[in-house]
């Protein structure tokens, strides 16, 4: 059977030269997609992917990351849009790293696609009416 799970990884500083990510895909047949990243030498680094594969190959996979110590979270947080309170402006389009919010052409509308979403928080800020929420 084949899954597929966003995580939050987190490298500790000794481990962000190293080639983990990439070990997934050579060792253990997975396919990501690199939702956001920050990483910089020296330092820890944290970053957010969509990982698919087989379900005994993301159990490999993850145990192998774990093993080379990265902390492997699931994405918990979720943003929620409120269309009612909305008044598409478009402020969060430009802002939006993955495209979850998006403007319709002609129409000028604004949408939100949840899946596309990461939860990294930058359409907060700039929503002048406050149109977005952030759960845990």
């Amino acid at each position: 059977m084949s899954s597929s799970k966003k995580l939050v990884l987190t490298f500790p500083h000794l481990k962000v030269d190293k080639p983990i990510v990439y070990h997934l895909t050579k060792d253990f047949d997975l396919a990501f997609n690199i939702l956001k990243a920050r990483i910089t030498p020296e330092d820890e680094g944290e970053m957010v992917l969509e990982i698919s594969g087989s379900d005994e190959n993301l159990k490999k996979g993850l145990e192998f990351m774990k093993a080379e110590g990265v902390i492997v979270e699931p994405l918990k947080k979720e943003v929620r849009w409120i269309e009612d309170k909305c008044t598409q402006c478009g402020a969060c389009i430009t802002i939006c790293p993955t495209g979850a919010m998006k403007i319709d052409r002609p129409s000028m509308k604004i949408s939100f696609e949840k899946e596309k979403c990461i939860a990294c928080e930058l359409c907060v800020k700039p929503c002048p009416p406050r149109a977005f929420e952030v759960r845990l």
